[in-house]
This record gives structure tokens, C-alpha cells and sequence, in this order.
């Protein structure tokens, strides 16, 4: 079993900032991808930004530069740096990664609870 705790999120105006982290714990033997999704009422949830296990990123088209996501592979923890955000932003921010468990084989997924992000005047 693996449990992952979110954090970072909150209220911020335009062009403002936050930093969401993420860190699974549990009986951990390798994690694969990790990543930032987000979803708002109505519409479908989305990538933000994943990291891989070698270190590749991936950025959903929305963020044009605006984010970068980082991996600490030793301590299973992954943080998002949000700049200039929009009020578009506003939305659940979930952590998703993806875990093979001591004494299993194969990768399985995990989400977070999720860290509201709401971005206003």
C-alpha cells in the first residue's frame, strides 16, 4: 500500500505563485512516472506536468513555460513551481504516480486526495 500526501495549494492572485509537493510513502520499491493532473467541475482532468524515471518531462500545452516540475527519486517526493498564474489555473490539483510495491512486479497508480488551487482577485 502506498499513500501520498499533497501540499501547496491555496489562494493567490494573478501572476502570483505556489509550489505544490507531493511525497509517497509506504512499501516502496521503484516509482516510474510522477505527476501533476488537475480538474475543475464539468470538464475531464488533465495533465499539468509528469517526470519520469529517467528524468523526462512532460508539460501540459496550457502552462507555456509558466511551470516546472521537479523529482527527489531518494526521498519519493515530487514538487510543481507555479508561476504566473491565471485565474484559468483554478482547479483541483491531483498527485498521480506510478508504483511498484515491494514484492510485486508491476506498476500500479496512485492518486492524491487532491490540493485546491484557486487563482482570483
Amino acid at each position: 500500500q502506498v499513500q501520498l500526501v499533497e501540499s501547496g495549494g491555496g489562494l493567490v492572485q494573478p501572476g502570483g505563485s505556489l509550489r505544490l509537493s507531493c511525497m509517497a510513502s509506504g512499501r516502496i520499491f521503484k516509482i516510474d512516472h510522477m505527476g501533476w493532473y488537475r480538474q475543475v467541475a464539468g470538464k475531464e482532468r488533465e495533465l499539468v506536468a509528469s517526470v519520469d524515471l529517467v528524468g523526462i518531462k512532460k508539460y501540459g500545452e496550457f502552462v507555456q513555460g509558466r511551470f516546472t516540475i521537479s523529482r527527489d527519486t531518494g526521498a519519493n517526493a515530487m514538487s510543481l513551481q507555479m508561476n504566473s498564474l491565471e485565474p484559468e489555473d483554478t482547479a483541483a490539483y491531483y498527485c498521480n504516480v506510478k508504483v511498484i510495491e515491494q514484492g510485486d512486479v508491476r506498476f500500479r497508480p496512485y492518486w492524491g486526495q487532491g490540493t485546491q488551487v484557486t487563482v482570483s482577485s
